[in-house]
């Protein structure tokens, strides 16, 4: 099969190359699944780099998302998407999967927007209500809300019932921002976002903060977050981990929440199947619908890969062997 393969680290434009390499096998009760599209995610980027978590050994096929068809067994003909079991990541023509992990694609979302449903989504789903729980009524400000995982939090903070306000960079964001239902948008690059926060709510500032970001964007936040406000940390694409000042925190009164939802996986796995039944009806209802900013050619992987580590790109990026 054809498959996108790291055999050196490094920046992922020069270091994917696209191989012909053997098709995984099953065992133990894993699933082979042909790939109908990968979505193309930050922590692809992080791989490629070697500053993941998970640093899986060399070569390996990189890629944590997709939406396939499994080709043998009970389930043959079904299609899901989750995240596939690495080193055989989603960048491939086939991929494994563990059988508890690969979840009913939405009949809503076609094989792109099904591919960019599982990790963003659940990501903003538990970060809003199992992290922040964010209450109806509430202001949620939202820094890069025309990403991936930002454009997610969106949709889920007006699903909830929130007023949301997004941050972005540059006008093309702002127009993808607003068209997904935010309430607010604020150009980082023409305006400074800690005073049209404070402005939009009288003062008051934002009750939660969805913050992917890092850097100046959580500093920024601690700026307008409101009295018992919480800040979620989801990540550091801006590639600055600040250091909070706790004794800020203690005298603003607010809390510094930190979310890694790979852990749920493994301490509250139904949660996360909770989770997937409640996306996959609000995609029935069309109140949820992954931002797909181009589904791309298989042979055009590394350079998505690429373009969403450089920050350029707008919602999600999707890849089809």
């Amino acid at each position: 099969m054809k498959a996108w393969q790291i055999t050196e680290l490094g920046e992922p434009a020069e270091v994917m190359r696209l191989t012909d390499t053997e098709r995984p096998v099953p065992a133990d009760g894993r699933l082979l699944v042909k790939v109908l599209a990968a979505a193309v995610n930050f922590p692809d980027a992080l791989m490629c780099r070697g500053h993941y978590q998970i640093r899986p050994p060399l070569p390996f096929t990189p890629g944590v998302e997709l939406c396939g068809e499994i080709v043998e067994g009970d389930r043959a003909g079904e299609r899901v998407i989750g995240t596939p079991l690495l080193p055989d990541g989603a960048f491939a023509e086939y991929a494994l999967m563990d059988p508890a992990a690969a979840f009913t694609a939405p009949p809503a979302l076609d094989d792109a927007e099904a591919a960019a449903l599982h990790i963003g989504y659940q990501t903003a789903w538990f970060g809003l209500h199992r992290r922040a729980r964010l209450q109806a009524g509430e202001t949620l400000l939202v820094h890069a809300a025309a990403g991936g995982v930002g454009s997610a939090a969106v949709q889920l903070g007006k699903a909830a019932g929130a007023r949301v306000i997004g941050v972005v960079g540059g006008p093309e964001k702002a127009a993808a921002a607003q068209a997904l239902g935010a309430d607010l948008v604020i150009d980082r690059h023409r305006e400074d976002f800690v005073t049209a926060v404070k402005e939009a709510t009288g003062g008051r500032g934002a009750d939660v903060v969805f913050d992917p970001v890092g850097g100046d964007a959580y500093t920024g936040s601690t700026k307008c977050i409101a009295f018992e406000g919480r800040i979620l940390v989801v990540g550091f694409a801006g590639g600055s981990i600040p250091a909070p000042g706790l004794n800020h925190a203690l005298v603003k009164n607010y809390a510094i929440l930190g979310l890694h939802w790979g852990l749920y996986n493994t301490y509250d796995p139904q949660a996360v199947r909770d989770c997937h039944t409640e996306l996959t009806a609000l995609a029935a209802k069309g109140i949820v619908k992954p931002l797909i900013g181009a589904r791309l050619p298989f042979d055009q992987a590394a350079a998505a890969v690429q373009k969403v580590a450089d920050g350029t790109s707008i919602g999600r990026l999707t890849v089809h062997p």
